[in-house]
């Protein structure tokens, strides 16, 4: 279920409430007339099924609610109420396949912004696959990939494509093509340092590395498991699993691939680096692809099933 919280123009509200009442899955209804200071207007409030609120949220923000007043929405953990599950029950399909475009779209807009926070962990994610690069340590490579951010700016891309917002697609770009060339840039400073004070060298680089040196060696099954991430990572966002999100993150070899590119580049190992910018590559498109296929494929199966629910009267 989720929780709203609207403040509505005091000549607006009886039309919101009309709307929410029409709404099939919501319930808990209650108008505090009078009760908002800023913006000055009536507090409404109702809890609706996850299954209808991407609709009911689309309808007020046609109302143009968001302008003139304001739309808050809540995830609720625990709801212990038979109107509540009748609401749930009413309302077509299941929460689980729901796709809140608006929550999506507000999301990876947070995610893909370019700030000093996401550069600075994307920055420390490489510096940390560095250490594991040079010293083929498997476990430093996956507290890299946990620690890195960039799966934010990959779903702004596949969101933007899907609901055509160039704005988002331009901005999700610049956050990975500007946070990737500072943490590329620091990391090959780091690795100057390093080796200075004797902890990397060329010779641990260039040794075998049979736990890491899948990094700079791209091939089919590379491709494969960044679309099964994909896949994955898009799912998690939709439905609020930030669990699996986790698990995406230490699938895919993006921030190790980056970190070995910028190694290999300061030791001259341009066959390596080269390798690394591949596997990188092949990453980034394969995540891409596969997010923006299962948004649109999310998009058509809800489609779907609305109109079905709309035929049997439901909606």
């Amino acid at each position: 279920m989720l929780h709203l919280r609207l403040i509505t123009p005091a000549d607006r509200t009886d039309d919101v409430v009309r709307l929410i009442e029409r709404t099939v899955g919501t319930t808990h209804l209650v108008v505090l007339t009078g009760a908002a200071r800023n913006p000055a207007g009536d507090v409404v409030t109702c809890d609706v099924a996850r299954e209808a609120g991407d609709e009911l949220i689309g309808a007020l923000r046609e109302m143009e609610l968001d302008r003139t007043g304001s739309i808050a929405v809540e995830n609720i953990d625990l709801s212990l109420s038979k109107r509540a599950d009748k609401a749930e029950d009413e309302a077509p399909g299941e929460g689980a396949d729901a796709v809140l475009w608006e929550h999506l779209a507000d999301a990876t807009h947070e995610e893909s912004t370019l700030s000093v926070t996401y550069v600075a962990f994307l920055t420390l994610a490489t510096m940390i696959a560095a250490c594991g690069v040079v010293l083929d340590n498997a476990i430093l490579i996956v507290g890299a990939m946990a620690v890195g951010p960039e799966f934010g700016p990959l779903a702004g891309i596949c969101t933007a494509l899907v609901q055509r917002v160039p704005r988002l697609a331009w901005r999700s770009l610049n956050a990975l093509l500007v946070g990737f060339a500072v943490a590329l840039v620091v990391t090959v400073g780091f690795t100057y340092f390093m080796d200075a004070v004797g902890l990397f060298s060329a010779v641990k680089l260039d040794a075998e590395r049979p736990n890491t040196n899948f990094i700079y060696r791209p091939d089919a099954f590379s491709f494969v498991v960044a679309v099964l991430a994909g896949v994955a990572g898009t799912l998690s966002l939709t439905s609020a699993k930030s669990g699996a999100l986790v698990g995406v993150a230490i699938s895919v070899t993006t921030v190790p691939a980056a970190a070995n590119a910028a190694v290999a580049f300061t030791y001259g190992e341009y066959r390596q680096a080269w390798g690394s910018t591949e596997q990188l590559l092949l990453n980034l498109l394969g995540i891409v692809l596969a997010g923006t296929f299962t948004l649109v494929v999310q998009k058509w199966l809800w489609a779907q099933q609305r109109e079905r629910a709309a035929k049997a009267g439901r909606f």
